[in-house]
């Protein structure tokens, strides 16, 4: 019998699921090895009527360069009765598996250092190499290096942002954005920064004080004033739905009469809510309550750009990805995510030394708020109230322009 390597893929999806399981399948084909597609994530692992596909080259041919994922993906998360009774071995010891290769974001990484863990403790022969995937561009990886998928869907989301920044233009209105990142706002940024968003509001601007509801609303209305007294009448704001998961914003919003459902892995599933329709609703009660003449839409940025094709970025770094799979493995390596520097040199991470050590987990890479991407986007592309902004705030009737003062909001 062959040898053989599995493939899963976790989590949600994002550009370049394909492109890399497929590259996967290709280079391990052509190296002789049996290539076998598990469907449903990690719950194919913890059943014993696992779905099953093999992957020969045809099939990889046509799915590489596609969005979305040929393999179906889940959340499931294994508990610790799941590893002790419901691991698959069999499905390893029956078609002679060599390899399990991982592809997912933090919490597939998590999972897959348990995995690792747990099979190295019961002297299993079965290698485990992870993929970094995450739109989210939150997986601790060297040089700021990105995940997979990041730069596509931020391609995809400043094609949006931009044309609805000429919608704003055009119809004197602002459109309120809201992007994805749950716990990292490097989409939300990245997606601001290359539209010349006036205004992107992120978990990690609030470095020197509480976040909160109210400090969100000001500073998206620090910018609108500035517009104003700048005689611009229009603008959009990118705001990350990770605010939502301070426990503060979260309690706030509660409050507010906005229900959140927990997917397995404690996570408040804020797809099933428009944060964008949240805080646009916030933000006109303020333009009432302040008497400011301003017309607002809300605009989602979520789960369209999840699933489309890669850019050639994506496609040449999961190519990459998956060749450096190969590489580790046949270097004996395991236990570990492949990681690929900007020269193409392969190298592990070992989830081990990666995770937290009290809770096992994978820690997410969150947006440094000091360094050079976002301090100049605040400091040249950003517009919001300062201090020399005072007096052309209060002709516009605003009797209290310190409270929308940019700095003064962030205590920066």
């Amino acid at each position: 019998m062959k040898d053989a390597v599995i493939i899963l893929c976790g989590g949600g999806p994002a550009p370049g699921m394909n492109s890399v399981s497929m590259s996967v399948a290709k280079t391990f084909l052509s190296k002789g090895y049996r290539v076998i597609g598990l469907h449903g994530g990690y719950s194919g692992l913890f059943s014993k009527n696992a779905r099953t596909e093999d992957l020969d080259f045809f099939k990889a041919d046509r799915y590489w360069n596609r969005g979305g994922s040929y393999l179906e993906m889940s959340r499931f998360k294994p508990t610790d009765k799941d590893f002790e009774e419901n691991f698959n071995l069999d499905l390893f010891k029956d078609n002679n598996i060599k390899l399990l290769v991982t592809i997912g974001g933090d919490d597939t990484a998590s999972t897959a250092n348990r995995i690792s863990k747990f099979l190295a403790a019961k002297n299993y022969p079965i290698a485990n190499i992870h993929c970094p995937k995450t739109i989210d561009n939150d997986l601790p990886l060297p040089a700021n290096a990105p995940t997979f998928g990041y730069n596509s869907a931020k391609n995809e989301g400043a094609h949006l942002a931009k044309t609805i920044y000429e919608d704003a233009r055009t119809s004197g209105n602002w459109l309120i954005i809201s992007a994805m990142g749950r716990t990292c706002g490097s989409l939300a940024l990245g997606i601001g920064e290359a539209t010349h968003c006036p205004m992107t509001i992120i978990p990690e601007m609030f470095n020197k004080t509480e976040m909160t509801l109210e400090k969100i609303i000001r500073l998206s209305i620090s910018a609108i004033l500035k517009r104003k007294i700048m005689g611009i009448n229009y603008g959009t704001i990118v705001a990350a739905e990770g605010l939502f998961h301070d426990d503060g914003v979260a309690k706030e919003a509660v409050a507010a009469g906005i229900h959140f459902t927990y997917d397995d892995h404690g996570h408040p599933e804020l797809g099933k809510i428009s944060k964008a329709v949240l805080f646009n609703d916030l933000l006109e009660k303020e333009f009432k309550k302040i008497g400011l003449k301003v017309k607002s839409r809300p605009v989602e940025i979520g789960y369209d750009v999840r699933c489309q094709d890669p850019v050639a970025y994506d496609l040449t770094y999961c190519t990459e990805l998956a060749m450096g799979v190969y590489q580790l493995f046949s270097e004996g390596k395991t236990g570990c995510m492949v990681y690929v520097d900007a020269y193409g040199n392969v190298s592990p991470l070992y989830l081990s030394e990666l995770q937290d050590p009290e809770t096992g987990k994978i820690p997410p890479r969150v947006v440094d708020i000091n360094a050079g991407t976002a301090q100049n986007y605040y400091n040249y592309i950003a517009h919001y109230i300062t201090e020399d902004d005072y007096a052309a705030a209060k002709e516009l009737g605003i009797e209290n322009p310190e409270m929308y003062d940019f700095k003064k909001i962030l205590e920066w």
